[in-house]
């Protein structure tokens, strides 16, 4: 039976449209850094890049290697961690070109560095992406955090953030750290933004 995370992770990949809590597990990730606004044409090769290698993965089998403990999954959805620059903290305003991330898609536990290092083999002789040798395998948990489903446009997400800090506030939290966390549920290229689904997370302590 086919592994399905919306089915089996409910609660870390659909939450509802109010603030939640929630201990969110360490996990294994392909990712690859970047900088500047995510409408470039290079955020778009970073994407493709980490798809490429993600279906690599997945049809590994049909390539002609297993690995161990394989079993069969759908692909999950992209992330992405999302901070500013130093002079983009300074403005008042969002300056989306000083925007530093790291993109990613979670991995299987059977995905090891040395399925990984295969993966990498396999999609480049396949369809070689000068972006491939950025992408890196990695372990990241984000812990105690507060997460909510946000429906509508990207640009309107700190209507969804500020309330967010209001459960915060309300549940003697702070936030860990200015970086936070979006899930992307829909493919932003084939859905009006109106109805863009986004998971927003922040990394939160107790105070």
């Amino acid at each position: 039976m086919k592994y399905e995370w919306k089915k089996l992770e409910k609660d870390i990949y659909l939450p509802k449209q109010i603030p939640s809590l929630l201990k969110v597990p360490k996990s294994k990730y392909i990712c690859i850094k970047g900088k500047g606004n995510p409408n470039n044409e290079d955020f778009g090769e970073r994407i493709k890049a980490l798809y490429s290698l993600a279906y690599t993965i997945r049809m590994m089998p049909k390539n002609g290697f297993t690995p161990e403990g394989y079993f069969e999954y759908t692909v999950y959805p992209l992330e992405g961690l999302w901070d500013l620059t130093e002079e983009g903290r300074k403005s008042k305003e969002l300056n989306k070109n000083e925007l530093l991330y790291t993109i990613m898609i979670k991995q299987p536990d059977f995905v090891t560095n040395e399925v990984f290092e295969k993966a990498l083999e396999i999609a480049d002789k396949k369809k070689p992406l000068y972006l491939l040798n950025e992408v890196y395998l990695d372990e990241i948990g984000d812990g105690l955090s507060v997460q909510m489903l946000h429906i509508g446009s990207y640009d309107n997400e700190s209507e969804s953030f500020n309330e967010m800090k209001e459960f915060i506030d309300e549940n003697n939290l702070e936030i860990k750290t200015l970086i936070h966390r979006e899930i992307y549920l829909s493919d932003a290229r084939k859905v009006s933004s109106d109805k863009l689904r986004t998971v927003l997370r922040y990394q939160v302590i107790e105070k």
